[in-house]
C-alpha cells in the first residue's frame, strides 16, 4: 500500500494552491479544469485540495478548519525556520506561534493558512549527541 495524498477541503482551490506555492515554494502538479481539485508536488505524497462544493455534491459535508482547535497539522521542514516563517506570513499566513527553540532539539513555528489549517514550520530534530532524529 502507498500513502498517495492528503486532501484539504477548501472553498477556493486555485487561491489555496497559489498561497501554498508562494508561502512554501511548492510546485503546481495539477489543477483540474473544473477548478474543484488540485495537487502540489511534494515528493512521493501529494498535497491535494478539493472544493467544499465538490465534496457536498458527493454527499460529504466537511467542517471548516480552525487553527485554534485543530484536529491535525501538516509540517514543512526548513533549514531557516525564521526565513520560512516570514515568507509564509508575507504570502498571507496568520501567525499562530513565533519561532521557538523546543527542549527536544527542534526549532518550531506555527501559522494558519487562509482556510484555517494549522501548519508547522520546523527544523530537523537534533538529538543531544547532534545526530538527526525524527
Amino acid at each position: 500500500m502507498i500513502f498517495r495524498y492528503t486532501i484539504f477541503y477548501v472553498d477556493d482551490v486555485p487561491s489555496t494552491l497559489d498561497f501554498f506555492m508562494k508561502a512554501f515554494g511548492l510546485e503546481l502538479g495539477l489543477l483540474h479544469e473544473s477548478k474543484d481539485y488540485g495537487e502540489l508536488v511534494t515528493g512521493e505524497t501529494k498535497l491535494a485540495f478539493s472544493s467544499t462544493t465538490l465534496m457536498q455534491q458527493l454527499g460529504k459535508y466537511p467542517l471548516k478548519p480552525n487553527s485554534d482547535t485543530p484536529t491535525f497539522e501538516i509540517a514543512f521542514e526548513a533549514d531557516d525556520v525564521k526565513a520560512a516563517l516570514n515568507k509564509a506570513l508575507q504570502a498571507g499566513a496568520k501567525l499562530v506561534q513565533d519561532v521557538k527553540e523546543e527542549p527536544w532539539g527542534q526549532t518550531t513555528s506555527y501559522v494558519s493558512d487562509p482556510n484555517g489549517y494549522l501548519i508547522e514550520i520546523c527544523s530537523v530534530v537534533r538529538m543531544s549527541d547532534d545526530k538527526e532524529g525524527g
